[in-house]
Formats: structure tokens, C-alpha cells, sequence
């Protein structure tokens, strides 16, 4: 059973980028903020971050089937850096999020949200913005089922 907790979740200062497509670009679009941070030396200081728009399971299927998810990702950064046209610096804003961790492959975190999105539901609560997903570490170095997903659910 996974752990759900209310959090307190700090603004974010964050170098990102927003597309339209299927969620399959969200690690060519984290891959591309990283390459650029390195390109110009620019500090990171925190885990990736892939913030999903749609707030629904029925609004995520028909928006990634559809090719209309809008694919917000981003890094945090320790300073604010001059961005480019699609690559953005901007702050998340904080709050009072539902935070629970998924571990496993990505494609497996199905399960974890219908328990999340239940329990938000059984605790009377809306969900009052995109949902964030923070990978703390690198699908590369480690196996499959001991991937980490981080999901914060801002709600009132």
C-alpha cells in the first residue's frame, strides 16, 4: 500500500518547456532543457519535473491517444539564466499538495493514481492544478522496478 500524505510544497524557480503531443515526449523534452543547462553551464537543483495538465485518467487516455497533452516539463535551477524561445525560466508555485510514490517502471504508475485519485475523492477534496511528477532518480542507472515517481497533487 502506498503512503498518501498532505504536503507543504515550496515555490519552484525552474528552466522548462511546454509542447502539445503524446507524453512519450517527455523524456526528449527533460533531455533537451538538461543538454541545454550543461551546454551554458547552468546549475541544477533539484530532480526533473513532468507536470500533467490533464487531471483526469479518462482526460489523460483520450489527450495522449488524441496527441493533444500538453507536455510541461522542467528542471530546477539555483539561479534565474536567460532562457530561450521554448525554454522558459518561471516559478511553480507552491502549496498544499496530496503526495504519494510510485515505484516501478513508469508505464506501471496506472494503479498508484487510481489509489491516489480514490483517495482524494473519499477525503472530499478537488485537485486544483497540474499534477507534478518528480523522477529523484535516473531510469539509466537503475532497474526497471527501482524507478522512483514522486506525485504531488496540489488540491483544495
Amino acid at each position: 500500500m502506498n503512503d498518501i500524505t498532505f504536503v507543504e510544497v515550496s515555490a519552484q524557480q525552474v528552466l522548462g518547456m511546454k509542447k502539445t503531443g503524446t507524453y512519450l515526449l517527455i523524456p526528449e523534452l527533460l533531455m533537451k532543457i538538461f543538454e541545454f543547462t550543461v551546454g551554458k553551464k547552468i546549475q541544477i537543483s533539484g530532480a526533473p519535473i513532468f507536470l500533467c495538465h490533464e487531471i483526469t485518467p479518462e482526460a489523460v487516455m483520450e489527450a495522449n491517444e488524441k496527441g493533444t497533452a500538453t507536455v510541461e516539463v522542467a528542471w530546477p535551477v539555483s539561479r534565474a539564466v536567460k532562457g530561450t524561445r521554448e525554454m522558459k525560466v518561471y516559478k511553480l508555485p507552491g502549496g498544499k499538495m496530496v503526495h504519494t510514490v510510485h515505484r516501478g517502471p513508469y508505464e506501471s504508475c496506472e494503479s498508484t493514481y487510481h489509489l491516489l485519485f480514490t483517495w482524494i475523492e473519499t477525503q472530499g477534496l478537488r485537485i486544483s492544478g497540474p499534477i507534478r511528477e518528480v523522477y529523484p532518480n535516473d531510469p539509466r542507472l537503475v532497474k526497471p522496478e527501482e524507478i522512483i515517481t514522486e506525485i504531488f497533487v496540489p488540491v483544495k
